[in-house]
């Protein structure tokens, strides 16, 4: 049974929640109590003990757990050129149940990614730490820069540059993540993925009719998101490999979307060119697995165990999942992840580490009883 690694059969989204050194020690720095450098060096050691009980677990790849983060997308944006993070009345989209702190970015300038972005420096970190074990990156997609300062923002007012100027904002964006791509190649990523709500978004009807009353052309969007992945396709190293995880909202076990991906199937899985997507099927919310029929030669992670409830899933109605995705998509090019990372923001999911890493521990065992080469 062949299979091009990474993704690996069984894979996890990134984040991971936050130990108690960590959280103190953020909380210390918030309040000016701890220097940068004195957080910075509890952030290796901690990263570093995660990295073990990744390895220990089962994984064949390994991240930070996005603990240098507060959010698993706005520290990266608002670290970009051209970008400020604010303060706002409110989040952004409306999740069910309890709300995130209320913060945002907005477009302020040219839109740029330079070496001295955080995150390169947060790289070589973890890269150091990995040792030999390969990393995976995460980072958000392009889309969600554009959803978030444009698509969501009702009374959004472009800068002068791209003001009635949509093509060069797109272009801009485009060549930041190509940078940001070629920029961690170089300093040794191997293994990048880009985390992406906007899509689960225009899986709802709840979501699509409040941006179309915004009077956004989500058709037309939704071919410009699909353009700009293409183009950082097309100008990463061919050995990168780049996957998109499509989320309908992660923050202390609730969500924000609901609805099925055929809405969007045929433009997103029929013409976007990662070489795989993660996608959630935890849940009813997610729809069943036949849009997965426009999917070209690409791999797919099914994300069947959820990251938000300690619950173990049943392994039996694990499998028939798997073998009913497997008629749209040949079984060697699936495989298995949670639906999301346990702390997509610093708060977490309502379970404990242990109950954690079970669910890492349930993926691997399945994993290995379904594919030969897991």
């Amino acid at each position: 049974m062949a299979h091009i690694l990474p993704p690996f059969r069984a894979d996890h989204l990134g984040s991971f929640l936050r130990t108690e050194k960590i959280a103190n020690a953020r909380n210390l720095f918030n309040k000016n109590l701890i220097s940068k450098e004195e957080l910075t060096k509890i952030e290796d050691e901690e990263i570093a003990l995660l990295v073990e009980a990744e390895k220990k677990n089962g994984l064949k790849a390994v991240t930070d757990g996005e603990f240098r983060r507060a959010y698993w997308h706005l520290d990266f944006l608002a670290g970009l050129d051209g970008i400020e993070h604010i303060g706002a009345k409110n989040w952004s989209t409306h999740f069910e149940g309890v709300q995130p702190k209320a913060e945002t970015v907005r477009i302020a300038g040219k839109v740029g990614f330079s070496e001295s972005h955080p995150f390169v420096e947060a790289f070589d970190r973890i890269k150091k730490i990995a040792g030999d074990t390969l990393v995976k990156y995460t980072i958000p997609s392009p889309s969600m820069l554009y959803q978030i300062c444009v698509v969501r923002t009702k009374d959004y007012e472009p800068i002068e540059l791209y003001k009635n100027n949509d093509e060069q904002l797109f272009n801009d964006i485009a060549q930041a993540w190509i940078d940001c791509a070629n920029i961690l190649y170089k300093h040794g990523c191997r293994y990048l993925q880009i985390d992406d709500t906007s899509w689960g978004e225009f899986c709802s009807t709840e979501k699509t009719a409040l941006y179309s009353g915004y009077g956004r052309d989500l058709k037309k969007i939704q071919e410009e998101y699909v353009k700009v992945i293409n183009k950082i396709v097309a100008a990463k190293p061919k050995d990168l490999t780049l996957t998109m995880h499509i989320c309908r909202g992660n923050f202390r076990s609730t969500w924000f979307s609901s609805g099925g991906y055929e809405p969007v199937a045929e433009l997103l899985f029929g013409h976007c060119s990662v070489d795989g997507f993660f996608l959630e099927y935890d849940s009813d919310r997610a729809g069943d697995f036949k849009p997965l029929r426009f999917i070209k030669d690409q791999t797919v992670v099914l994300g069947l165990i959820t990251s938000k409830f300690p619950e173990l899933e049943d392994k039996k109605a694990v499998k028939a999942r798997i073998k009913e995705a497997s008629e749209y998509v040949p079984l060697e090019h699936l495989c298995l992840s949670t639906q999301c990372g346990f702390s997509s923001t610093e708060e977490g999911n309502v379970l404990s580490h242990e109950q954690q890493w079970a669910k890492i521990r349930l993926v691997v065992e399945i994993a290995k009883e379904v594919w030969a080469d897991a």
